[in-house]
């Protein structure tokens, strides 16, 4: 899902033709991409033309997700840890089945800035969803366990999503339809074992650049050197 004026988005999903042709010109393994290409229909773009909220962004797949479970995973979120946090989650979808969404908890303060969990039962990472409520204050807000970026959703949401009812910040919030399928079908929480990053926070970005930079041999030792002189 992608808007006007992020067509480099889909550039990164596509074969860098003329990159390739210069490689192999110049007589340069392509073996490197072996496993990164994609084969012709693999991969699905659609536009959200107004910034109406996550909700509506996610309405927009309507036609492509069917009447299929299917993931959604927001950029901002940057999730590192083994396994990816997306396997945790179909992992546990595999036994719980239903809604899943990830979650973490967060400072009281921040609760105004992600959907909130009412919590149920707990085992380990699992949390039973008794409620939701998108950015409440801290003084009524149910607990301090997010929503993150991560969700494993039934198709049921998309005829939810179609209301287009406006919620917090004037709008079509994805958690607001959530809420409404809490005691229809199964519905929990997975904690993600690892570390997330805020890329949509200008300081968040600088660190999840810096934490990709320090897990890769090639890049460490520079970027260390770097910042024990800055």
């Amino acid at each position: 899902m992608t808007s006007r004026g992020k067509s480099l988005i889909d550039d990164h999903f596509d074969h860098a033709f003329e990159l390739e042709e210069t490689m192999t010109r110049r007589g340069k393994s392509l073996d490197i991409l072996d496993g990164t290409r994609t084969s012709p229909g693999d991969i699905t773009i659609v536009r959200q033309q107004e910034p109406l909220g996550l909700g509506h962004a996610v309405w927009c797949a309507r036609r492509i997700v069917g009447d299929e479970p299917f993931a959604v995973l927001l950029p901002d979120d940057l999730m590192m840890g083994e396994p990816g946090c997306l396997k945790q989650m179909i992992d546990a979808y595999a036994e719980l089945g239903g809604n899943l969404i990830c979650t973490e908890e967060v400072a009281a303060e921040d609760t105004r800035k992600y959907g909130i969990v009412t919590p149920g039962a707990r085992s380990g990472a699992i949390t039973e969803v008794k409620g939701l409520v998108e950015k409440p204050a801290p003084d009524v807000a149910p607990s301090t366990l997010a929503v993150i970026g991560r969700y494993i959703l039934q198709p049921e949401v998309m005829d939810l999503l179609a209301s287009q009812e406006e919620g917090a910040g004037g709008e079509i919030q994805l958690t607001d339809a959530l809420a409404r399928m809490i005691g229809q079908q199964p519905f929990h929480g997975v904690t993600f074992q690892g570390k997330r990053y805020d890329c949509g926070d200008k300081s968040g970005f600088v660190t999840a650049t810096l934490a990709m930079a320090l897990s890769r041999p090639d890049l460490a030792p520079a970027v260390r050197a770097f910042m024990a002189t800055a």
